[in-house]
């Protein structure tokens, strides 16, 4: 290239000439080319920066000599608060106007801004605050109408509710009064027939059965019963009476009188006049009510059904032979399927320790029974229980236990097994009639009717007297709600509800006093009259709560059995081995006392409590383990064959292990513990229970209602949530202003860290806070996957606004060149993206390790994808970081509104960054695809390693 000594001309205006160039290249939109005037002080041309060469007379000052990015070189660019509508004008902005460095033209202000001449930008910071106020009054409607639309719907059901019982009582009160205007007269006619038949009988023979029924004295049951299979009808009274025809025409009345007011009870509730029998009447009244749909109609069918059982019960107090056989073959009752849980040398080993806490159980729980599970602490009564309902993780068991005396597992019935564990695990944020109805919407038959549902929960409802506080918040920790008494009832209730076939309760009446327990029985021995297999651990009972079980499984410490069989029987049993109970002592406190070894045993007995499990055993014959062999040998009354190895009575061993052996050990049990998890969740059993529950998509319905309510409930922590962020979008925005030199890098990273932040720990408290919940509800056969999908659609809301809570502070204050609606899906993709982790992180971790994980994860991935990508390691793992493919894609969507003069400094920059302006599209699927993911390991972990 010809260097440029010779015949030298001036670089014309509107070009740039670099140097070793021999011809011009014109600038680009958005500079400012003029000619260049020489300063004689410095020897600079203006308002360039290049000198002319020294002895150097051939050379004057032209256009401009360079064109690079806006850090090397700056003076070509139309300068901030001018605008160059060509590359030789430069004009400065005018009043109600702003230009940006390198502008064309100047951009028109926003009405609210104030704009003043060579304006560089505009302030719409008054937008950013109508912004927020405008989505706060959109959030307090939504909330405010969402709580008033609940308030008003619990409202207008609870009317419903009372008018409806309101009616039911007053139909029952009138049914009382036709009843007690039938007795009487019937009262009166049997009297006057038996008069009558005394004074006629000379005229008319009598059958004598007619007249042994007619004369002998009825009581009110036997006459209702007779009046159901042999109605007295007039023609039969005529044929009787051959008296005068007054007498017998007053006669005949009376009896018609009396079969209108039998057949006026019998109507339906709606008072209307019909002539078929009561039979008929029933069925054809119940599937209509069941088709019933208003609120009003299913509470008037359900509390008349419930009036209807009240009268039942007081009927069967009285019953005749006649009328047990009829309740017995009465068809309209639901019938539960029984379950029987047989159990045959039962021992449970604790892997880690080899320790056993169960040993040598064998017997039975039947149904309809309520079975106590007695015993001191240490005695195994909760392995015991969780054995039963194959919840015994961590434990090698050996031993039979049967099904219906079939083995199968139990976990193929679980859709009709209740298990009640010893915490009060349910939802404080929900009220009691809210946690009964979604427990009995997702665990009752999907065909069965609504209004049986209904009739369902209110039933238990009004079983365990919590009619009074049944709309009322159960409460949390930090929010009072219902007593703790009345929290215990909804604990059992939520299994009632399910109307199961067996129920395992743990400790149901720890911290009940005793009228709340003795509720608390009664309703469970409603259940047990249905057939439903009942078993509870209970701490030293009152007496009068003793009796109202049925059996008694004792066990000793160690898990050994000491007495099982009936409650009845268990005074007799002890007497026989000479313990016996002193005067005025409770006897469950007694037998715990002995077996603790508190208590000697007061009379003649010399047995000491250590051999009242091996007396069990050779009561009713069953093996004696090898350990236990000798001492029976001592009793004289077992004959020791060979003795086995010997072990402690705990069935420790001692096996000195090295630390590494120890350790690999321990290891080992983990994993195997992992694994029995793992094949549980994946490996469903068959299931046998021949109920088929609401599917996934029913069960997402419920879940959706019950998470929306807890939501609107939680309005405040969600009100302080966007407040936080609301100051973090002002902090930020304001600290860091939009460079043209970096197109806005480092608001937008610091944007994806504190967003990043914020969004993981408030979306840590949506699974986080329900853990125990999740497993109660699993357990019992509802859906995760349901359970899950409603989590993460509620939390959706939080994902499309907190977006904008951010902007309405951060853009307005910034005011970048990329539009609000493309900082708006970035960051939308970002939380959605973020959220899923946190689920990940709430879902594998405890609350503080989750919170650690969530502030720190942000930091570092942030520091990463920043970093120079000189090495390719960190290029690799870069492109595995969330915040390298939000931050390309702020960056992206901010440098394509850069045109012109703007071009080099773009094109250095992204490629400098690694970034392409032609990637925003796949930014935003990457971001998508990773809050899928992250959603996906997060559900994984949820059915495989979450229980503890």
């Amino acid at each position: 290239m010809p260097a440029r000594t010779l015949n030298c001309e001036a670089c014309c205006e509107g070009f740039f000439c670099p140097h070793g160039i021999t011809c011009m290249i014109p600038c680009p939109l958005g500079s400012y080319c003029p000619s260049a005037v020489l300063n004689n002080s410095t020897g600079v041309c203006e308002p360039y920066l290049y000198q002319l060469p020294p002895m150097q007379p051939n050379h004057t000052c032209g256009g401009a000599n360079i064109w690079a990015d806006i850090s090397s070189s700056s003076e070509i660019f139309c300068s901030a608060g001018s605008y160059c509508s060509t590359i030789t004008k430069r004009i400065p902005c005018s009043s109600g106007h702003y230009c940006r460095m390198g502008a064309t033209s100047e951009q028109r202000c926003f009405k609210l801004s104030s704009c003043d001449s060579n304006t560089v930008t505009q302030n719409i910071q008054a937008y950013g605050i109508m912004l927020i106020a405008a989505l706060s009054t959109l959030l307090l409607i939504i909330y405010s109408c969402s709580d008033q639309v609940l308030t008003t719907r619990e409202r207008r059901m609870a009317k419903s509710r009372e008018a409806a019982a309101r009616s039911v009582r007053n139909t029952a009160n009138a049914r009382q009064r036709w009843k007690d205007a039938k007795d009487a007269a019937k009262k009166s006619a049997s009297g006057l027939q038996a008069q009558l038949s005394r004074t006629f009988t000379r005229k008319k023979d009598i059958d004598p059965e007619e007249i042994r029924i007619l004369n002998q004295p009825t009581t009110e049951t036997k006459i209702e019963l007779f009046s159901h299979s042999h109605p007295i009808t007039s023609p039969m009274i005529g044929s009787s009476y051959a008296g005068p025809k007054r007498k017998g025409k007053e006669a005949g009345d009376l009896m018609q009188i009396m079969n209108q007011v039998e057949n006026d009870a019998n109507t339906s509730s709606n008072i209307l006049a019909e002539t078929e029998t009561r039979a008929k009447n029933v069925t054809a009244r119940v599937p209509k009510e069941k088709q019933l749909n208003t609120h009003s109609q299913i509470f008037k069918y359900a509390y008349a059904q419930l009036e209807k059982e009240k009268a039942q019960q007081e009927e069967n107090k009285n019953l005749t032979f006649s009328g047990v056989i009829s309740m017995v073959t009465k068809s309209e009752q639901r019938k539960r399927p029984l379950i029987e849980i047989s159990f045959k040398d039962l021992t449970l080993t604790l892997k880690a320790h080899n320790k056993l806490i169960l040993r040598c159980v064998t017997g039975k729980i039947k149904p309809g029974r309520i079975t106590a599970v007695m015993g001191p602490s240490g005695a195994g009564k909760t392995t015991f229980l969780s054995a039963i309902a194959g919840k015994a993780f961590g434990c090698k068991v050996t031993g039979s236990i049967f099904v219906n005396e079939k083995n199968e597992s139990i976990h193929s019935y679980k859709k009709i097994i209740g298990f009640v564990p010893q915490d009060d695990i349910v939802h404080g944020n929900l009220t009691v009639e809210e946690n009964f109805r979604f427990s009995a919407l997702c665990r009752l038959p999907a065909d069965l009717p609504k209004p049986e549902k209904v009739l369902i929960v209110e039933r238990v409802i009004e079983f365990l007297g919590l009619q009074s506080v049944r709309n009322s918040l159960v409460g949390t920790v930090e929010k009072r709600g219902i007593s703790g008494g009345q929290r215990k009832r909804v604990n059992v209730g939520l299994e009632m509800v399910m109307e199961p076939s067996l129920m395992i309760l743990d400790e149901p009446t720890s911290g009940l006093d005793s009228a709340s327990s003795q509720l608390l029985l009664r309703a469970l021995r409603r259940e047990a009259l249905e057939g439903v297999n009942i078993c509870m651990v209970v701490h030293q009972p009152s007496y009068a709560l003793f009796n109202m079980f049925d059996d008694l499984i004792l066990l000793a410490k160690g898990g050994l059995t000491v007495y099982h069989g009936s409650v009845k029987k268990v005074e007799e049993y002890f007497a026989d081995l000479g313990i016996n109970i002193p005067k005025r002592i409770n006897p469950p406190d007694y037998f715990i006392d002995i077996l603790e070894g508190i208590a000697v045993p007061s009379g003649s007995s010399e047995v000491s409590y250590k051999e009242l499990p091996l007396r069990w055993m050779l009561h009713n014959g069953y093996p004696v383990p090898p350990d236990m062999q000798q001492n029976a040998a001592q009793l004289g009354m077992f004959e020791t064959a060979n003795p086995a190895r010997e072990k402690d009575p705990d069935g420790s061993s001692h096996e000195e292990r090295s630390f590494v052996g120890e350790l690999w050990h321990d290891v080992r049990n983990v994993m195997e513990l992992k694994g029995e998890k793992i094949r549980l969740n994946f490996f469903k059993s068959k299931d046998l229970s021949e109920r088929k529950t609401p599917g996934i998509f029913k069960q997402y319905k419920y879940f959706l209602i019950r998470v929306g309510k807890q939501r609107l409930r939680e309005s405040k922590i969600q009100a302080i949530d966007y407040l936080i962020l609301l100051l973090a979008g002002a902090c930020l925005g304001s600290l860091t202003k939009a460079s043209d030199q970096t197109f806005g890098a480092a608001g937008y990273t610091y944007t994806v860290i504190a967003v990043s932040l914020l969004c993981k720990i408030s979306a840590l408290r949506s699974f986080s806070l329900d853990k125990l919940h999740y497993w109660r509800e699993s357990d019992s056969g509802m859906s995760s996957l349901a359970y899950f999908l409603s989590k993460d659609t509620i939390d959706h809301f939080n994902t499309v606004i907190k977006p904008v809570v951010y902007l309405s502070m951060f853009y307005f204050f910034t005011y970048p060149r990329s539009t609000f609606a493309d900082n708006y899906i970035v960051l939308l993709c970002l939380v959605y993206c973020v959220t899923g982790i946190a689920y990940a992180f709430a879902i594998l971790f405890e609350p503080g390790a989750a919170q650690l994980w969530s502030v720190l994860l942000p930091v570092v991935f942030t520091l990463i994808a920043t970093q120079p990508k000189d090495s390719k390691f960190l290029k690799d793992i870069a492109y595995f970081c969330y915040p390298r493919w939000a931050l390309e894609a702020f960056i992206i969507a901010n440098a394509e509104r850069y045109h012109g003069v703007w071009l080099l400094t773009r094109c250095g920059s992204l490629l400098k960054s690694g970034y392409n302006l032609h990637d925003w599209g796949l930014c935003i699927s990457i971001l998508i695809l990773m809050g899928v993911i992250a959603r996906t390991v997060a559900f994984f972990c949820m059915l495989t390693f979450l229980k503890k």
